[in-house]
């Protein structure tokens, strides 16, 4: 896939099948709009296009008040993009002089005169541009007049799309990790860079990553126990307990995110970890002591051996 951030080498792109959007967690909804425009293009002979934005625009226009939690970050979002086939994405910087431009300079001056788009595939509530005044019903109307195409994405794939995005980011926050990897078509996943921590793990037998995540917007997962993969930089696998929580055992103050891996052994201070969550194990609790916290790992640990036997047979 390539990636354009300036228009001004984007006129390598034979009859563009367009769409626009953010494409956050690009689940399975998102991948059926990227299944029809490849379909589209390879019909035509042309190459299939995203077209999407960053920052996000609520970070620009409501920078003390977003409130975004973002299943993917944006490397991770152009990685997915890659992976399920789009051939071209344009990533657009956004900003508040661009927020005040018209729908119809939006399309005039970027699809049409640089971009020189042949489709575009929207669906019949997307709008764009200044006061978000463009919509299908404008470009049925400019197509004609500028000599590209639309396509209406069908209402349902709209709602499936919809619905998707504010179910992972539910499950995701309360836990509930079969229907987000569902809607996701992958395990929800994360990176960090593994930092110090206070090392209670090792003491009881347990020995933890602490994960620090590089991105304030992503979304955190509910507080308890999962079992995880963790993937480490040398590309290599580890089967995994993974907890969100302040370690109210241990009088925590701040929320950590930890992963022991099983069945590992090493030093991993400040490498970076990718950590894809399969379910929930439990939710997170306070024991009357260190010791008891030990024996409920213990049975953690089983429990995840045992998720782990039933996903190999």
């Amino acid at each position: 896939m390539r990636v354009f951030r300036d228009f001004d080498v984007v006129g390598k792109i034979k009859h563009p099948v367009l769409t626009i959007g953010t494409f956050d967690g690009v689940h399975i909804g998102h991948q059926k709009i990227i299944q029809q425009i490849n379909t589209i293009a390879k019909e035509i002979k042309g190459e299939s296009v995203l077209f999407t934005f960053y920052p996000h625009p609520r970070m620009v226009l409501f920078p003390e008040g977003h409130g975004l939690q973002l299943i993917q970050t944006q490397q991770e979002k152009m990685d997915k993009l890659a992976q399920v086939g789009l051939q071209n994405t344009i990533v657009y910087p956004f900003t508040k002089s661009f927020s005040r431009l018209s729908a119809l300079e939006f399309v005039r001056d970027f699809l049409v005169n640089q971009l020189h788009v042949h489709t575009v595939v929207i669906g019949y509530d997307h709008h764009f541009g200044k006061n978000r005044e463009g919509s299908l019903e404008l470009l049925q109307e400019l197509g004609p007049v500028y000599g590209f195409n639309v396509i209406e994405i069908p209402a349902q794939d709209i709602e499936d799309v919809n619905v998707s995005s504010t179910k992972i980011r539910n499950a995701i926050l309360s836990g509930d990790f079969q229907t987000a990897n569902a809607f996701l078509g992958n395990y929800f996943d994360f990176s960090g860079t593994v930092v110090k921590g206070r090392e209670i793990g090792r003491k009881i037998g347990f020995p933890t990553a602490n994960i620090q995540i590089d991105s304030d917007i992503k979304i955190i997962p509910a507080d308890g126990v999962y079992f995880a993969i963790t993937t480490t930089p040398d590309n290599k696998k580890h089967f995994s307990l993974l907890n969100v929580g302040n370690n109210p055992t241990v009088n925590g103050k701040c929320r950590s995110i930890e992963v022991y891996l099983l069945d590992f052994s090493g030093d991993l201070y400040h490498q970076t970890l990718r950590v894809e969550i399969v379910q929930k194990i439990r939710s997170e609790k306070k024991f009357e002591n260190v010791q008891a916290l030990a024996e409920q790992l213990k049975k953690d640990e089983i429990t995840a051996r045992n998720i782990l036997f039933n996903l190999e047979h």
